[in-house]
C-alpha cells in the first residue's frame, strides 16, 4: 500500500469523508509540526486491536525526536495506551514519563482526530526532550497556537474542508501574526514584522488592527479589500483562501486561520510569505508566453498569406503540371499554418495532433472522400506532441494521404485509405494503407524521384529520426501499406 489513501482504507474507520478528513490534515500538518517543535505521526486502529502509522512529518522548526521511518509500523500492548484512551474518550493524553528507551529522549502527546463526531484516528506529537531552547516569546506563542490547533483537531474544526497548497502556502518561518477576537495583532514574528516593512508599513503591527493595515498598504484598494475581509473572515471562524498583497516594493502571500479551541481565547492565525521575485517570475514567464503565442498567430497569418497568393498564381497558370505544382504547395504550406494556429491557440509548446489533422486532412479533398472514389478512415489516437514534432509528422501524413489518393486508385477506381496509430511500447506507429493496385515492379524507397516522397524521406530521418518502410500490408491484403515508427514518441500522449 503505497498511497496514503490506500493506508487509510486499511483502518477500521475507513468511510470516504473520514479518508478525505485524514488526507486534508496530512496536508496540512507541516504548519502544526512546525509551530509543536514536534514530530507528528498519523496513526489508524486496526481491526485486530494494534495500531497502524500511515504518515510521518517532521519540523523544520527543531531537531526530529524520530529519525526512522515509523510508517507501516505497527503497535499494540501497552504501547498503544495512550492512543486507545484519546480513540475512546476523544481527549488528549500525554503521557506520564518521558520515553528514554532510545537514542533520543521524547515525550509523546497523543490527540484524537475527530471527524462529524466520529475519532477516527491519533495523532502523536513527540517533541525530543534533548534540545534545551530558552522559553522565548516566540517559541511560548509558537507552542500556544499548536495547542489551539491541536485542541481543534481534536474538535473536528481543523483541517479546514478545501484542501491547500502546500507548495505555496507560507509556512512559520515565513512570517506569523496571532491576532486576538477584535483582530488586532499581539504577536508579530521578526521574519513577519520584516514582511509588512518591505510591504511599505513604518508604524508597529503589533497592537494595530492588520486586515486594516494590510488594506492601507496595498496598492491595489480592490485588492487590499480583499485580503482585509479574508483576515476579518479568519477571526470570525471562517477559513479563507490565501491571497496576495502587493505595494509597490513586495508582494505578500498572506494566509489566515481561525484559532477558536474550546475553552481557549479566541482569534486568528496570520503566515505571511514574500512572493515578490516569485510573482515577478510568474509575469515574466506569462510575458514570454503571451510574445509566443503572438508569433505562432503571425506565423500563421503569414503562411494564410503566401498559400493565397501560390493559390492566385496557380489560377493563372496555362500549364497543368505547373498548375498541379502550385496546388501542392498551397497544401503543405496550409499544413503547417495549421500548426501554428494550434500554438497561438495555445499554452503550451505542445500540439493536439488529432485535432491538427482531422483540420488538415479536408484541404485533400471530403473528409471521409481523399479521391474521386477513394475513401479515408482515421484509427487511434496520436495525442499531444511537442511542435518541433507535430509539425514535420503532419507534413508527413499529409503527403503519403496525398500520395496514396494520387497513385494507387488510377482513372478513379474505387477504394479506401486507413490511417492508423498505434504504440509499440515507447514508440509511435503510423500507417498508411490502401487497397490499391499497389508498389509497381522494382519500386525502391530510397531511390524514389517523387517530390512528395522525397520531402517524407527527408522529414522522417532529419526532424523526426524515425524509420519509414513501404510494401504490401502485413496481413497480406492487397495494395500498399506504408509503416512510420517514432522512436519515443508514444510516451507524449495525453
Amino acid at each position: 500500500m503505497n498511497s496514503l489513501s490506500e493506508r487509510l482504507t486499511r483502518g477500521a474507520a475507513s468511510a470516504p469523508a473520514q479518508v478525505d478528513h485524514a488526507r486534508r490534515l496530512v496536508a496540512d500538518w507541516q504548519l502544526l509540526a512546525d509551530l509543536s517543535f514536534a514530530d507528528l505521526t498519523l496513526w489508524v486502529p486496526l481491526r485486530t486491536g494494534a495500531w497502524w502509522c500511515v504518515a510521518q512529518v517532521r519540523p523544520l522548526t527543531a531537531p526530529t525526536s524520530q529519525p526512522e521511518d515509523l510508517v507501516g509500523s505497527e503497535v499494540e500492548g501497552p504501547a498503544a495506551g495512550p492512543f486507545l484512551v484519546a480513540h475512546r474518550e476523544g481527549r488528549p493524553v500525554t503521557e506520564g514519563e518521558p520515553d528514554w528507551s532510545g537514542s533520543t529522549p521524547r515525550r509523546r502527546e497523543v490527540v484524537p482526530v475527530r471527524h462529524d463526531g466520529v475519532v477516527v484516528a491519533v495523532l502523536a506529537r513527540d517533541t525530543n526532550l534533548a534540545v534545551t531552547r530558552s522559553p522565548s516569546t516566540l517559541e511560548l506563542t509558537y507552542l500556544d497556537i499548536a495547542a489551539d490547533l491541536c485542541l481543534m483537531v481534536s474538535a473536528g474544526t481543523f483541517p479546514p474542508q478545501k484542501p491547500l497548497d502546500g507548495e505555496l502556502s507560507p509556512r512559520v518561518g515565513d512570517g506569523l501574526v496571532r491576532l486576538d477576537a477584535d483582530g488586532r495583532a499581539v504577536y508579530a514574528s521578526p521574519n513577519a514584522l520584516s514582511a509588512y516593512r518591505r510591504l511599505g508599513v513604518t508604524g508597529d503591527v503589533v497592537g494595530a488592527d492588520l486586515a486594516r493595515l494590510t488594506r492601507d498598504a496595498a496598492a491595489d484598494r480592490v485588492a487590499g479589500e480583499a485580503v482585509a475581509a479574508g483576515i476579518r473572515a479568519a477571526v470570525a471562524g471562517r477559513f479563507p483562501d490565501p491571497m496576495d498583497v502587493e505595494s509597490v516594493a513586495a508582494t505578500l502571500l498572506v494566509r489566515a486561520l481561525p484559532l477558536q479551541a474550546p475553552g481557549a481565547e479566541e482569534g486568528a492565525l496570520v503566515l505571511v510569505r514574500d512572493v515578490t521575485d516569485l510573482r515577478r517570475r510568474d509575469r515574466a514567464l506569462l510575458t514570454k508566453d503571451a510574445t509566443i503565442r503572438e508569433i505562432h498567430h503571425r506565423v500563421k497569418n503569414n503562411l494564410q498569406t503566401v498559400a493565397a497568393l501560390l493559390r492566385l498564381q496557380a489560377r493563372r497558370m496555362t500549364e497543368p503540371a505547373a498548375r498541379e505544382a502550385l496546388e501542392e504547395s498551397v497544401r503543405r504550406v496550409s499544413s503547417i499554418a495549421v500548426v501554428h494556429e494550434t500554438l497561438a491557440g495555445s499554452r503550451e509548446d505542445v500540439v493536439d495532433v488529432d485535432d491538427v489533422l482531422d483540420r488538415v486532412l479536408p484541404m485533400l479533398g471530403d473528409l471521409t472522400s481523399v479521391g474521386p472514389a477513394a475513401r479515408t478512415r482515421r484509427v487511434g489516437q496520436f495525442g499531444e506532441l511537442p511542435a518541433v514534432a507535430a509539425t514535420p509528422l503532419v507534413l508527413v501524413v499529409t503527403e503519403l494521404l496525398h500520395n496514396a489518393a494520387e497513385h494507387a486508385f488510377p482513372d478513379g477506381s474505387p477504394g479506401s485509405i486507413e490511417l492508423v496509430a498505434e504504440r509499440d511500447g515507447d514508440d509511435l506507429v503510423v500507417r498508411v494503407r490502401d487497397d490499391g493496385r499497389g508498389l509497381p515492379e522494382g519500386f525502391d524507397l530510397s531511390a524514389s524521384v517523387g517530390l512528395g516522397l522525397q520531402i517524407v524521406r527527408t522529414l522522417v530521418a532529419s526532424e523526426l529520426g524515425g524509420s519509414l518502410g513501404m510494401g504490401r500490408p502485413g496481413d497480406g491484403g492487397t495494395g500498399t501499406e506504408v509503416v512510420l515508427t517514432l522512436p519515443g514518441a508514444g510516451r507524449l500522449r495525453r
